[in-house]
């Protein structure tokens, strides 16, 4: 079995991440934006995965992640959208707080830990943020959403996920009543900016900005 430290499986799952949104080859810029990171650091980074054969790289074509690193990157995340569920149900973390406590939690290498977490919590398909958690067999249960910019005039859904997790961002939601699960109607898109007006659970009106819109993804 490939053994991974604590920052390769970090590069490892986010590869995947960006391999997942549909990059065919997933560049060192992309990478370097996405861990916060210089570009010389993933360089290296890259030769140590390359090495134990979790991805090919090859300049000017990017990075692809192998079928054993893409299991490997799985597993990864399926602990982490476990711990996250665990800490804002059962510790009443809030959906802010929980990213770097699960990225500590997620190291723990204990297959049975986390089959039994997963029972404790009710086999949960979904973590805080919306995004699907991978069962232990790797299947990742999917569903359709769409950016909130591209839901028509007078559509309606339920928001779902959200692609912006830094803290900043979900404490922006708190603030403005936006949350996952909440239902939603779009009263109006301003052409000249890209600005929302969306109505909440039949109650209240919010005014968000594209920068925000973008990022929150609905169900229709």
């Amino acid at each position: 079995m490939i053994k991974l430290t604590h920052a390769e499986e970090n590069y490892l799952k986010a590869i995947y991440k960006l391999s997942d949104a549909g990059k065919k080859g997933v560049s060192t810029n992309d990478i370097s934006a996405e861990m916060k990171t210089k570009p010389a650091s993933v360089s290296d980074m890259l030769r140590k995965l390359g090495e134990k054969e979790v991805i090919e790289y090859r300049k000017y074509y990017g990075v692809h992640i192998t079928q054993e690193g893409k299991i490997l990157a799985l597993r990864t995340l399926r602990k982490q959208r476990l711990w996250e569920v665990f800490l804002v149900d059962k510790l009443r973390f809030s959906w802010d707080e929980v990213a770097e406590v699960a990225d500590e939690l997620v190291h723990v290498q204990s297959p049975i830990l986390i089959q039994r977490l997963d029972e404790y919590l009710g086999f949960p398909k979904f973590d805080p943020h919306g995004d699907p958690i991978p069962d232990e067999h790797g299947d990742v249960r999917s569903r359709p959403r769409l950016p909130l910019t591209e839901i028509e005039l007078n559509g309606t859904g339920q928001i779902v996920a959200v692609n912006d997790k830094s803290a900043a961002f979900l404490r922006y939601l708190d603030k403005v009543g936006a949350y996952i699960g909440a239902r939603i109607k779009v009263l109006e898109k301003v052409e000249f900016d890209g600005s929302v007006e969306i109505l909440v659970d039949n109650k209240k009106t919010i005014f968000m900005s594209k920068d925000v819109a973008v990022n929150i993804l609905v169900m229709l």
